[in-house]
């Protein structure tokens, strides 16, 4: 599931220089949408590259209006209308006009934005929440029982956004009936709470992978292929490295470059992940070819304990260098290989910790992930391939 962290930036905020600063801190931290007034599109535009939604009248003739002036990327009604209990709310929310503005076939995405009053402004949002793509809804005096209930009875028809303070209420939000929120209205001027929050979109969203162990059943000298060393964007922990192997089913833990030795400086930024036939994992569960990859692509990082995250590729080095063949029988006892250059800085993850490939013996037990299914363009499909 994809989260997304929206910044409220609007004209409750203060002026054009408090916005600004807010709006700021939230392109630097990463945010994926900010919610401003109509006005101020523009201005945020010139500042940086972001998603941008705009409160608009909720009269659906001035808001065709502005949307031919306007270059935002969603509409949002609700604001100074009903949805904010500025107008009252109708008895009968067909004849709402913030629903006949949703209803109307103006330009762009449109979003609907409601704050939880009471029960009736908690059904208020469910109607809402036919018609409009963004479903924003903000707790009052109370905020995770309406928020469980719109999870529970809200569907994929929208991306429900929560309004939260802090990073903490942003977790609970993601984390609420154990689905949570699709994303959540930051409203803070503290760019620490705004990195925070980032970091938590980020977390709640990344995969968590069970690794388990094989034993080496085969090692042995083979001649020279085209290596290819993975060098990220990111840096690497001691614990990480990345999932490499030469058959789909079964990826060898291959560690970062972290450790000093007496030859090579450490380079915690590369995975010397093995020759360019290999597969590696990438996030979402996919795999590519080492060959394929190229600066700019993702690949996933993974940790001992299987916590993952994504890493930016920065360059690719093929060179020609002396491999090692690498066999390992699974837990169930399937056969998984893979090459990998044959130096002492290649480390992969025994059960006595850190082991170079070329002190490898038959016998030992590493760290792999094993899925039994085939793939076919990376992706994991439900037929029969044999790789030997």
């Amino acid at each position: 599931m994809t989260r997304s962290v929206w910044l409220k930036a609007d004209d409750e905020v203060g002026d054009w220089e408090a916005r600004k600063r807010r709006i700021t801190a939230g392109l630097e931290a990463g945010v994926d949408w900010v919610l401003v007034d109509d006005r101020d599109v523009e201005r945020v535009r010139e500042l940086g590259q972001v998603n941008i939604a705009a409160f608009r009248n909720g009269d659906v003739h001035v808001m065709e209006a502005e949307a031919d002036e306007s270059d935002a990327d969603a509409a949002v009604v609700g604001k100074d209308g009903e949805g904010d209990g500025t107008v009252d709310l109708p008895a009968d929310f067909s004849g709402s006009a913030d629903l006949s503005t949703l209803r109307a076939d103006g330009d762009g995405t449109q979003g609907g934005y409601v704050r939880i009053l009471n029960e009736s402004y908690e059904a208020f949002a469910e109607a809402v929440a036919d018609e409009a793509e963004y479903t924003i809804v903000i707790g009052e005096d109370w905020q995770i029982i309406p928020l469980e209930n719109l999870i529970a009875r809200i569907g994929e028809e929208t991306d429900l956004i929560a309004g939260v303070q802090t990073a903490a209420e942003a977790r609970t939000a993601f984390e609420t009936l154990e689905l949570g929120a699709d994303g959540v209205l930051l409203d803070t001027d503290d760019p620490d709470e705004i990195r925070e929050t980032v970091a938590v979109r980020d977390e709640t969203q990344r995969e968590s992978i069970d690794l388990q162990e094989a034993e080496i059943t085969a090692i042995e000298q083979t001649g020279s292929a085209d290596r290819v060393c993975v060098d990220t964007g990111n840096l690497m922990d001691h614990d990480e490295g990345m999932l490499v192997g030469s058959m789909s089913r079964g990826l060898f833990f291959v560690h970062a470059e972290t450790a000093e030795s007496p030859y090579v400086a450490s380079r915690p930024f590369r995975v010397n992940a093995g020759a360019v036939h290999a597969y590696v994992r990438t996030p979402g569960g996919e795999t590519k070819y080492l060959s394929e990859l190229s600066s700019g692509d993702e690949v996933q990082v993974v940790d001992l304990d299987g916590n993952t995250r994504e890493a930016i590729v920065g360059r690719v080095k093929i060179e020609k260098r002396p491999m090692f063949r690498v066999q390992a029988e699974t837990e169930s006892g399937d056969r998984i290989e893979t090459l990998l250059q044959n130096a002492e800085t290649i480390k992969v993850a025994s059960e006595g910790g850190r082991k170079a490939v070329t002190d490898l013996e038959v016998g030992d037990r590493i760290k792999v992930y094993y899925e039994d299914t085939a793939r076919h363009f990376g992706e994991a499909v439900d037929e029969s391939i044999i790789e030997k």
